[in-house]
C-alpha cells in the first residue's frame, strides 16, 4: 500500500525578493560569469516544466528501493528514494512518514527542484497536518534568475518562515565580488513582505554595509521603504546626496519622497504622485528647494549681465510642478495633459545636467482630448508656454494656442483618396500689447488618384486651402483672408539587377522620382505671423507643397523636384552596402510669398541636396550629407559621420557638422562629436565623449571615465564637464556608480547618462527604427496612441 504523502509545498522564499532589479530595458550583462553552479543539476530529476497553479490538481508519484509499511502507520521508504509532482522533485536516502500524524523525516542526500530553484540539504522534516517544515544546512540555487546562497536552518509554518544565517549572491561561488548575510530573515509569502536583521553587504570579504533592520519585498508586490540613493559632486551643486522614499498607499497610487541635500545650495523636496486608474493614470511631480543658496550666491552676477531682465532673476523660493495624465472616454477619445510651473525662467538651467537641457527656450503646456479613428483623428485643446530662456524676456515667447481644434481625415472612394485638414484655434500672449492675437480658421481639403504598378506609381493631388482670421482690435485689417488651389504630381520609377560586388552577391536599385507642384501667388501681407516660419531646407523639404510651417503662410509655386536614390542591398542577409540619394528643385519663376527674415526663391535652382552611406564591411560605416548652393557657389550645410564597431561591445562614434546661415552668409554652427566606448580587457574599459564647437572654440561637453566589469558586480567612474547656460559658462562634476547585479545599484546613473551620450553605448540602440519622416499638413503635432477599452 503506498502512502498517501503530499510532496512539500516548500515555499523557500530564500531570500528572492534581494534580487530586486531597477527598472531598466538594457538586460544585465552575465556573459563573463563562468558555466558554474552552486548546486549542480540532479541528474535523476525530471525537467522542471509546468507551473505552480498546476501543482494541488497532480498527483504525487513515489519511488524507492524499499518500502515498509509499520504499525501506527508508518511508512519508511529507503534506497533512491524520489518524489516527483508537476515541476517538483524531491530526492533523499532515506524519507520516514507517519501517516497518522502526517509528521516526516528526510534524511541523506537531500535534494529538491522546481520550475524556479535548486535546493540541497542535510535534514528535511516536518509536519503536513500543522504544515510546518524545518530544513538544515541549505544551499540553494535560483534558476529563473541568477542567485544563490545558503542558510544554517530554515524553520517553515505555514505561509512563514525563518533562515537563519543566511546568504545571497548573484555570483557565482567561485567569484564572490559580493554576498548579503543575515543572522535572521523572517518571511511572509501571504504578505508578501520579508525583514532581514543584522544584514551585512560585503564587497569580497570586506563589509561595506551594515543594516540592523531591514524589510523588503519578496514579489511583485509594492512595499513602503528607502530605494537605493544617488551620490554625485559638482562644481554647482557641490556634495548631492538624494534619498528616494517609497510609499505605497494604494494598489493604484503610490508616492516616491526624494529629499535631496546639495552642499552649495540647500536642502530640496522632489514629490512624486502616481496614480492608475480602469480608465487613465497620471504623475503629479513637485520639486521644491526654498532659500536656494545659488540666488544670492549669483545675484551679483545676474545684475551685472545687462542682458538678463530683472524679471528673469532666480527666485529665492525656487521649485517646479509637472503634471502629465491620460483617461480614456471611450474606445474613440483620451483626454490628455502635460501642464507645467517655473517659480522663475533660470530652473530649467539649474536643474538640468545635460548640454541639451540649455538649448530650451520655453516649456509646453497641454491639455486636450484626443479621437482617432479608421480614416480620422482630431482634437481639442489648449497649449501655453513658459520661458525657459533666461537672457530673453517673454515678449519673444511664441503665441499660446487657447484654445485650439484640429481634425484630419482621409480615406480612399475606389481608386480615389479624399481627405481634408482642418483647424480652428485662438492666439494669445503674454504680452498682449506688443503682440495681440486673433482667432484663425484653417480648411485644406484634397482629393488624389494614386496610380501604380510593379515598377512605377504616379499620384496626382489637387488641394485648396483657405485661412480666414478675427483678429484683434490693433490690427488694421481685422478679417483678413487668403483662398489657394494647390495641384501636385508625384512619381517615381523603381528599377532593379542582380550584381556582384567584391565576390558578394547585392540587388542594385535605381530610384528615379519626379514632384511638381504648383500653387499661384496670392496675397497674404496683411496676414498676421502667429505661427508661421520658414521650414529649414533638407532631403524632406523637396517633396512638401509647402515652404513654411503653419497656416500664415502658403507658398507660391512652379517648381519640378528631380532625385535620384540608388542602393546596394545584400542578398545573403537584405543589409544596405550602400545608399545613395541626390535632389533639387527647379524653380520656374520668382516666388513673391515670403517672409522678412527669409531669403526669397528666384527662378533657377535650388540648393543640391546630397546624402549618402556606405558601410565599409560590418563594422565600419561612413556617412555624409551636403547642400551645394549654386548661387552663391558654395555649400549651406555639410556633415560627415562615421562608426567602428569594436568587438561585442566597443564603438567609436566621429562626426562633423556644418550649416551656414542663407540669408546672413554666414557660419551658423560648425561642431565635431567624438564619443567612444572602448575595451581594453573583457573587464576594462574606458569611455568619453568630446562635443565641442569650433565657431564658439568651446567645448559644450566633455566626457571621460572608466569603467570596470566582472561577472556580478560593474563600477563606473565618470568626470563630466559641460556648458549649462547660453553664456557659455561651463559645470564639472565627478560621479560614481556602482551596480550589484541582481540587486541593484548606487550613485548617480551613469549608465543612462553614458547611453545618451555615446550612440551604440547599447549596441542594441544603433538598430532602433528611426521615426518616420513628418507629413506634410497643418502641424507636426504627434498623434494619439491606440487607445484601450
Amino acid at each position: 500500500m503506498r502512502p498517501a504523502f503530499r510532496l512539500l509545498p516548500l515555499p523557500l522564499c530564500i531570500a528572492l525578493s534581494l534580487a530586486a532589479r531597477a527598472d531598466d530595458d538594457i538586460p544585465v550583462d552575465w556573459s563573463m560569469c563562468p558555466i558554474e553552479d552552486a548546486v549542480p543539476l540532479f541528474p535523476d530529476a525530471q525537467p522542471p516544466v509546468g507551473n505552480v497553479a498546476d501543482r494541488e490538481n497532480l498527483p504525487t508519484d513515489i519511488q524507492g528501493d524499499q518500502t515498509m509499511g509499520m504499525d501506527g502507520g508508518i511508512y519508511n521508504v529507503t534506497g533512491n528514494v524520489t518524489l516527483r509532482r508537476g515541476d517538483q522533485f524531491l530526492g533523499t536516502d532515506n524519507i520516514e512518514f507517519a501517516q497518522d500524524t502526517g509528521t516526516y523525516t528526510a534524511t541523506g542526500n537531500v535534494r529538491y527542484q522546481d520550475s524556479g530553484m535548486r535546493v540541497v540539504a542535510e535534514r528535511l522534516e516536518g509536519d503536513q497536518n500543522t504544515d510546518s517544515h524545518r530544513i538544515d544546512n541549505v544551499r540553494y540555487q535560483l534558476t529563473e534568475r541568477r542567485g544563490n546562497g545558503g542558510a544554517e536552518r530554515i524553520e517553515m509554518q505555514e505561509s512563514k518562515g525563518r533562515m537563519f544565517e543566511s546568504t545571497y549572491s548573484s555570483c557565482p561561488p567561485s567569484q564572490r565580488w559580493w554576498e548579503l548575510r543575515a543572522q535572521r530573515i523572517d518571511v511572509d509569502t501571504e504578505e508578501g513582505t520579508g525583514v532581514a536583521r543584522n544584514a551585512t553587504l560585503r564587497i569580497g570579504k570586506v563589509p561595506v554595509l551594515y543594516v540592523p533592520w531591514l524589510a523588503f519585498p519578496i514579489d511583485d508586490r509594492r512595499r513602503t521603504g528607502l530605494l537605493y540613493p544617488s551620490i554625485g559632486l559638482s562644481s554647482r551643486n557641490g556634495f548631492d546626496w538624494r534619498q528616494p522614499v517609497y510609499f505605497n498607499l494604494a494598489p493604484n497610487y503610490d508616492l516616491t519622497l526624494t529629499p535631496r541635500w546639495m552642499s552649495k545650495r540647500g536642502l530640496q523636496l522632489g514629490t512624486e504622485f502616481r496614480y492608475l486608474t480602469d480608465r487613465g493614470r497620471g504623475t503629479f511631480e513637485l520639486q521644491a528647494l526654498p532659500s536656494d543658496d545659488l540666488t544670492w550666491r549669483e545675484r551679483p552676477e545676474e545684475i551685472a549681465d545687462s542682458r538678463i531682465p530683472p524679471e528673469n532673476y532666480r527666485e529665492e523660493d525656487r521649485g517646479m510642478f509637472r503634471y502629465t495624465g491620460s483617461q480614456n472616454v471611450n474606445r474613440t477619445w483620451q483626454a490628455r495633459a502635460n501642464i507645467y510651473w517655473l517659480s522663475d525662467p533660470r530652473w530649467i538651467e539649474d536643474d538640468s545636467s545635460t548640454a541639451e537641457g540649455m538649448a530650451i527656450s520655453s516649456l509646453r503646456s497641454t491639455a486636450g482630448i484626443y479621437g482617432r479613428g479608421r480614416y480620422w483623428n482630431a482634437a481639442v485643446l489648449g497649449e501655453y508656454r513658459h520661458l525657459t530662456d533666461y537672457t530673453i524676456d517673454e515678449s519673444r515667447l511664441p503665441y499660446n494656442r487657447l484654445p485650439r481644434t484640429y481634425l484630419r481625415w482621409e480615406q480612399p472612394f475606389g481608386r480615389f483618396v479624399a481627405g481634408t485638414d482642418a483647424e480652428a484655434v485662438r492666439f494669445t500672449h503674454i504680452d498682449g500689447e506688443a503682440k495681440p492675437g486673433g482667432s484663425r480658421l484653417d480648411l485644406k481639403p484634397f482629393v488624389s488618384l494614386p496610380l501604380e504598378g510593379p515598377s512605377w506609381y504616379v499620384t496626382p493631388t489637387l488641394a485648396w486651402r483657405y485661412t480666414g482670421y478675427q483678429l484683434d482690435d490693433e490690427y488694421a485689417e481685422r478679417s483678413p483672408s487668403r483662398s489657394q488651389p494647390i495641384g501636385s504630381v508625384d512619381a517615381g520609377l523603381f528599377f532593379d539587377r542582380d550584381t556582384r560586388f567584391r565576390g558578394e552577391s547585392f540587388l542594385h536599385t535605381l530610384e528615379p522620382r519626379l514632384f511638381y507642384l504648383n500653387s499661384p501667388y496670392r496675397d497674404q501681407d496683411d496676414m498676421p505671423l502667429f505661427d508661421t516660419r520658414p521650414m529649414t531646407f533638407s532631403w524632406g523639404q523637396l517633396f512638401r507643397d509647402n515652404r513654411y510651417s503653419g497656416a500664415d503662410r502658403q507658398g507660391d509655386a512652379n517648381q519640378l523636384t528631380m532625385a535620384l536614390t540608388t542602393r546596394l542591398i545584400r542578398e545573403s542577409d537584405g543589409r544596405e552596402k550602400l545608399s545613395a540619394s541626390i535632389g533639387q528643385i527647379r524653380y520656374f519663376e520668382d516666388a513673391r510669398v515670403t517672409l522678412g527674415s527669409e531669403v526669397p526663391v528666384e527662378k533657377g535652382s535650388s540648393s543640391w541636396v546630397a546624402d549618402a552611406n556606405y558601410a565599409i564591411n560590418d563594422r565600419w560605416t561612413v556617412g555624409a550629407s551636403y547642400q551645394w548652393n549654386p548661387a552663391t557657389r558654395r555649400e549651406d550645410l555639410a556633415t560627415f559621420r562615421t562608426r567602428y564597431l569594436i568587438g561585442d561591445d566597443g564603438i567609436v562614434n566621429l562626426s562633423y557638422r556644418y550649416r551656414r546661415n542663407v540669408l546672413r552668409q554666414t557660419d551658423l554652427l560648425e561642431q565635431v562629436d567624438l564619443s567612444f566606448l572602448y575595451p581594453i580587457t573583457p573587464a576594462w574599459s574606458l569611455v568619453g565623449r568630446y562635443y565641442y564647437s569650433l565657431q564658439d572654440r568651446q567645448v559644450l561637453e566633455g566626457i571621460a571615465g572608466v569603467q570596470w566589469e566582472s561577472c556580478c558586480i560593474a563600477a563606473r567612474l565618470v568626470g563630466r564637464r559641460y556648458v549649462r547656460n547660453t553664456r557659455g559658462e561651463m559645470n564639472d562634476s565627478i560621479q560614481l556608480e556602482i551596480e550589484l547585479k541582481g540587486l541593484g545599484s548606487a550613485g548617480p546613473d551613469n549608465r543612462g547618462r553614458l547611453r545618451r551620450a555615446i550612440l551604440g553605448y547599447h549596441r542594441d540602440d544603433l538598430y532602433l527604427v528611426p521615426p518616420s519622416e513628418l507629413r506634410s499638413g497643418l502641424d507636426d503635432d504627434e498623434y494619439p496612441a491606440e487607445l484601450s477599452p
